[in-house]
């Protein structure tokens, strides 16, 4: 393992995201919003969570800027990266799966969307945000500057601390009872141990 190779393993990362997400962003747009919280905070988020996930570590691999945050490359770390990177790749494809054209960026809910409890989901109410916690530990591994390799931590938490609980206030508002009882027996975003 290798600095470069570590950095193109984040390059095919990104891809692999890309891949994924296209495909099924397409048939979701055919769905029509009935519910959305899109906004200028909503729009915040978004931007905060792009730029640790995606600007600030690609200008690092092409600029290895800022150097002065950049540490020895440890590979037995990039390995670890490269694991931790396939597993949120993984976990990202399942949760579309399961998805289909109820996945939204944003907070939406569409017409004729329904409660996914199947899948992934069966044990984990969000696993899309699991993905990303995973993507942005990979980065972390794999990017040896803690500017860069930790902006996806900083970028996502953002997101994700300023968003769950409105998420979740929406499905209660929307599925009710249903939700609550899914909230019951399983984890935020790892399964519930008891």
């Amino acid at each position: 393992m290798t600095p470069d190779i570590a950095k193109f393993v984040f390059i095919m990362m990104a891809v692999g995201w890309y891949l994924v997400r296209y495909r099924y962003a397409r048939r979701a747009r055919r769905e029509k919003v009935l519910r959305s919280a899109r906004g200028p905070r909503e729009n915040t988020l978004l931007l905060i969570s792009l730029t640790g996930l995606g600007i600030v570590p690609f200008v690092y691999i092409a600029t290895a800027a800022p150097h002065f945050a950049s540490y020895v490359f440890r590979p037995a770390q990039a390995w670890l990266g490269v694991f931790v990177a396939v597993a949120a790749l993984v976990m990202f494809r399942l949760t579309h799966r399961a998805l289909g054209r109820n996945w939204s960026i944003s907070l939406d809910v569409r017409e004729n969307h329904h409660l996914i409890t199947d899948g992934i989901y069966r044990k984990i109410r969000h696993p899309m945000y699991s993905a990303f916690w995973l993507w942005a530990l990979a980065q972390a591994l794999l990017l040896p500057n803690l500017v860069a390799g930790f902006a996806g931590l900083v970028g996502f938490g953002t997101l994700f601390f300023g968003r769950v609980a409105r998420e979740e206030q929406m499905m209660l508002g929307t599925f009710g009872d249903e939700y609550r009882e899914y909230m019951a027996r399983t984890g935020r975003i790892m399964p519930r141990l008891f």
